[in-house]
């Protein structure tokens, strides 16, 4: 049976850990004050950032004891490719600093303010939008951390789509797809699906999609499809025209911009900076920056050509160490 124990417990642990991190942020949220919202938010915004890093950092570090207990040690595996978790912090499954992104819930609240709206419905606005910014940035850099992880060992040949229990009717139809290691996980905000790795020991058979969908109650249809969805898969309907999977589905692409690369880490004294080098001074940074962009993971998926150019790139742009 697919997905395996170890599969589901790694994705249930992730999405426990974005809570938790959504949770410790909302109550910062809670000490701002709605006389001066702006100030106040921006006075909360380090330790706001240091909560959501750390949380990041934490869903990262999961990685290679998760692949290590579940498919152990893999002797073509490079010493030197090892999963770098540091470099997936800081920053957004698009590649934005984290600080940028954080201040989006205090710009929609004061918009809100600004519209007329009662200050209570602003923040509850904000909250809400903070909520879903944290989850999909420790849930995006858990599983870029699960993929680099993946492709820096050559036993891996693909990987199947754990779905989390209640996913949405997109990610349900989804279920237990297979995928190329070097092909980018699509995913939508607030998300907490999760992949298995699949080698020529370790061959999960995975549940259709139909499958899955016999096994839920007319409750869990209703709340997934909607009432007239379960009301028409009873009727016969087929799935896949009831719900088009790729409508709202992203990858780090969401945000719409062509080529998703990260300003974290481009100076000299950074990692990726000291690989990628071509530096030149910026007016208004401190330190030089190297002209040359550096790539997400879900970028470079999405570019290498095959498993050794994947490799190449993760390395070059400081995901494998």
């Amino acid at each position: 049976m697919s997905p395996s124990p170890q599969a589901v417990a790694h994705m249930e642990a992730r999405r426990r850990l974005a809570e938790a991190t959504a949770r410790a942020a909302r109550q910062s949220w809670r000490q701002v004050d709605r006389d001066n919202i702006r100030a106040s938010w921006l006075a909360l915004l380090v330790r706001v950032l240091a909560i959501v890093s750390g949380g990041q950092l934490a869903a990262a570090q999961t990685t290679e004891a998760w692949l290590a207990a579940l498919l152990g040690h893999d002797p073509e595996q490079p010493e030197s490719d090892r999963l770098n978790p540091a470099a997936l912090t800081g920053v957004d499954g698009s590649g934005r600093p984290l600080a940028d992104v954080l201040m989006a819930p205090m710009w929609a609240a004061l918009r809100l303010v600004t519209a007329g709206k009662p200050v209570a419905q602003s923040m509850a606005s904000g909250s809400a939008l903070l909520d879903v910014v944290v989850r999909t940035a420790v849930a995006d850099a858990g599983r870029a951390a699960d993929q680099v992880g993946m492709v820096s060992r050559p036993g891996v040949t693909s990987y199947i789509r754990v779905v989390e229990g209640g996913a949405c009717s997109r990610c349900i139809i989804l279920a237990g797809n297979e995928y190329g290691t070097s092909t980018a996980f699509l995913r939508h905000p607030r998300c907490s699906c999760g992949m298995e790795p699949v080698t020529r020991d370790h061959r999960p058979t995975p549940p259709t999609t139909r499958q899955l969908v016999a096994d839920m109650s007319d409750a869990q249809k209703r709340k997934t499809f909607g009432e007239a969805g379960a009301k028409a898969l009873a009727e016969g309907a087929d799935l896949e025209q009831l719900v088009n999977a790729r409508r709202g589905m992203a990858t780090a692409t969401v945000f719409g911009r062509q080529v998703l690369a990260t300003s974290e880490g481009i100076t000299r004294r950074g990692i990726a900076g000291k690989r990628l080098k071509n530096f030149e001074k910026v007016p208004g940074q401190r330190y030089r920056l190297s002209r040359t962009p550096r790539l997400m993971p879900e970028e470079i998926f999405r570019l290498a050509d095959d498993r050794e150019h994947a490799v190449r790139l993760l390395r070059q742009h400081s995901y494998i160490v």
